[in-house]
C-alpha cells in the first residue's frame, strides 16, 4: 500500500525536511510526498481504492498501535493508497473534511504544517515497524 503525504506549502531545506526524509526512507512500504501551493494547485487524482486521511485538530486521536492496526487492516483489505492531507495555515475546507475516510489529530493543539509532516512521517515509520514486529516501538 502506498503511503502518500499531500501537503500544502513547500518544506524546502530545513530540519523538519530532514526528519521527514529520515523516517520515510526507513519505511519498507512505498511512499510519496506531493507538495501543493498554500492555495490552489491540482490535487492528485484519487483512485477508487484510496483511503483519504485528513489531518485536523478536531479529528480522532490514535495511540501508535491502534493506528498501525488500522493501516494494516486497510492494507490487508486491498487498499492501494492511503493519502494523508496536511493543510495550510487555514486548515481544510468542509468539503475536504466531508470526503475524508478519517479525520486524524495529533492532539488538540494546532501544529505548524512542517512539524505535522515530520510527526506524520515518524508515525508512519512507527506503524510500519509495529506491523513488521520491529523493535523500534516499545510499549511501556
Amino acid at each position: 500500500m502506498l503511503l502518500h503525504i499531500v501537503a500544502r506549502g513547500r518544506i524546502g531545506r530545513c530540519p523538519e525536511a530532514e526528519l521527514v526524509d529520515r523516517y520515510l526512507k526507513r519505511i519498507a512500504w512505498p511512499t510519496r510526498v506531493t507538495e501543493l501551493p498554500d492555495q490552489g494547485g491540482k490535487m492528485p487524482l484519487r483512485e477508487p481504492a484510496t483511503k483519504l486521511v485528513v489531518l485536523d485538530e478536531r479529528g480522532r486521536q490514535y495511540a501508535s498501535k491502534p493506528f498501525a492496526e488500522l493501516l494494516g487492516r486497510w492494507r490487508d483489505d486491498g487498499v492501494r493508497e492511503t493519502r494523508f492531507l496536511i493543510g495550510a495555515a487555514d486548515g481544510h475546507d468542509g468539503e475536504q473534511r466531508a470526503e475524508a475516510d478519517l479525520l486524524l489529530a495529533f492532539g488538540e493543539a494546532t501544529w505548524p504544517h512542517m512539524l505535522a509532516r515530520a510527526m506524520l512521517a515518524e508515525q508512519l515509520w512507527r506503524a510500519s515497524s509495529i506491523l513488521a514486529n520491529h523493535p523500534y516501538h516499545r510499549e511501556g
